[in-house]
């Protein structure tokens, strides 16, 4: 007993101070902005900072290891169990922090700068993305597979998506006929989009024409406008599902003489 008031101060001492290298090594990455990440070999606790992500990690079966994610992350069915640690705009550091993750894995396009420089300073490690095509998406899943040892599920899935891509330009090279797609995002303002954007190629590649492409990356339209432009395809998305979708749908289905309304081609999906 004589000794107690010696040991409790020298336990606590080595447990607080004792380098992060005496207990787990770690290994030095680059993310997709040339930042070097100081990131652990075993990642057992990974919040993802944008849906996308999420749904990316649980592809790469790696589900078991997130233990937070961003509020409109609701696919697969799992991740809609995970604590929320705000939107992927406005993160929640505190709510993070609480998580102590070896890893956080965000996005440039959302992600504010200041909130992963704050948790880089709590020694929390962001390995950031940029995807902004197809070629990148893929590239960022062969990313994170490598990061948490699952480059094979990741060689995987990029193959299997390079496969379907190939059998959607083979449809299209036969197709006589470019519908004219509205890409709506939200529901006020009206914003579409342009040339210089992930969605204007993939609209292209699936064979659509799209009324809103332009120098203007994100432009905004009245109802009149969209009217005149004439969709014969009409694509709603919004941060959530369901409702959103059904309201902004009833609303243009007040025009019958749409082409769109007319052949029943509108569809609606959650944007990440």
């Amino acid at each position: 007993m004589k000794y107690r008031h010696f040991i409790i101060p020298v336990l606590f001492i080595t447990f607080f101070f004792l380098p992060a290298a005496a207990s787990s090594k770690t290994c030095v990455v680059t993310d997709q902005l040339g930042r070097k990440v100081v990131i652990p070999d075993n990642i057992r606790c990974i919040v993802s900072l944008a849906p996308s992500i999420t749904e990316i990690l649980f592809a790469l079966d790696q589900g078991d290891c997130v233990k937070g994610a961003t509020r409109f992350s609701d696919f697969p069915v799992e991740a809609t169990k995970l604590p929320k640690v705000g939107t992927y705009v406005h993160l929640d550091l505190e709510k993070i922090v609480a998580l102590k993750p070896d890893l956080c894995i965000g996005i440039k396009d959302g992600n504010p700068r200041e909130v992963v420089e704050r948790l880089e300073a709590l020694k929390i490690p962001v390995y950031v993305v940029d995807p902004r095509n197809l070629e990148t998406v893929m590239d960022t899943i062969l990313e994170i597979g490598g990061l948490l040892s699952a480059d094979q599920r990741a060689k995987f899935l990029v193959q299997d998506m390079q496969s379907r891509i190939q059998r959607v330009k083979s449809v299209v090279a036969k197709a006589s006929h470019r519908p004219r797609v509205f890409f709506q995002i939200g529901i006020a303002p009206i914003v579409s989009v342009g040339t210089q954007t992930f969605i204007h190629r993939l609209i292209v590649l699936a064979g659509g024409e799209n009324l809103t492409a332009g120098p203007v990356p994100y432009p905004r339209f009245s109802k009149e406008q969209v009217l005149v432009l004439s969709p014969e395809v009409f694509i709603i998305t919004s941060m959530a599902r369901g409702e959103i979708f059904e309201r902004v749908k009833a609303e243009w289905s007040k025009w019958p003489d749409l082409p769109a309304i007319k052949n029943g081609r509108m569809a609606g999906f959650a944007r990440h």
